[in-house]
């Protein structure tokens, strides 16, 4: 993960606000750019992600930490006009970026909310999806708890990360964006979707393909955590 430090907050406390401070990182990336990047960058293990919620026509979804939209753009065009696909962002800045990128499809909502603050009804989503978003969140637990009352009964919970126990390489990654995240094992993180009543249909390691000239890096040796979750 190539980070670079956002601009400093000055004098200004953030402190009050456990939320603030991933909201001036990914306001200051989507200032500069890098919410395209992430898109691209992220692509192989969010398209293996989504496509593991198998939405059908009409079906309403939700990406939570959407950034520049790019996964509810997707939902958009499976679930057509008949159904919703809605992204959640902290940032406003990332929002305004997705709303732009989607201007013109139908059913599409986009919110800035720091979740699991949000405005939706529960129960109303057959698929949710985050990427690279749930460990930054100060209470993963309450996180996914409301996940699963957001989820129609048999929905679909998919979460990716590429933060977690085994990946070392990530183990820098809350000093170098000093930015506080939550280190969970893969054993941690299937206890914690079951407890919050997730069933958990799925969990595994992305392991991307090497691109010729490539040299072997995380990504290729340890992947992206891939954690498939659902409700009964």
């Amino acid at each position: 993960m190539s980070v670079h430090p956002p601009a400093s907050n000055g004098d200004r406390d953030v402190t009050q606000d456990p939320h603030a401070r991933v909201r001036e990182v990914f306001d200051d990336w989507a200032d500069r750019g890098r919410a395209e990047g992430m898109e691209s960058g992220h692509a192989f293990s969010a398209r293996a992600g989504f496509e593991r919620l198998e939405l059908s026509p009409g079906a309403h979804y939700l990406d939570i930490g959407c950034g520049n939209g790019y996964t509810v753009r997707w939902a958009a065009d499976l679930v057509g006009a008949e159904g919703q696909a809605v992204g959640l962002d902290v940032s406003p800045n990332m929002v305004e970026r997705a709303r732009a990128a989607a201007a013109g499809l139908a059913g599409v909502q986009f919110h800035v909310a720091a979740f699991p603050d949000h405005p939706l009804p529960r129960q109303a989503f057959q698929g949710i999806f985050s990427m690279e978003v749930l460990y930054y969140v100060p209470d993963v637990a309450g996180a996914l708890q409301e996940i699963q009352r957001l989820l129609a009964p048999g929905g679909r919970f998919v979460c990716v990360v590429d933060y977690y126990r085994e990946n070392s390489a990530s183990h820098s990654w809350p000093d170098d964006l000093g930015v506080a995240m939550n280190l969970l094992s893969m054993a941690g993180w299937r206890g914690a979707f079951e407890e919050a009543g997730l069933t958990v249909a799925e969990q595994t390691c992305l392991l991307y393909p090497l691109e010729a000239g490539e040299e072997p890096g995380w990504k290729h040796t340890q992947g992206s955590l891939l954690t498939v979750g659902e409700r009964p």
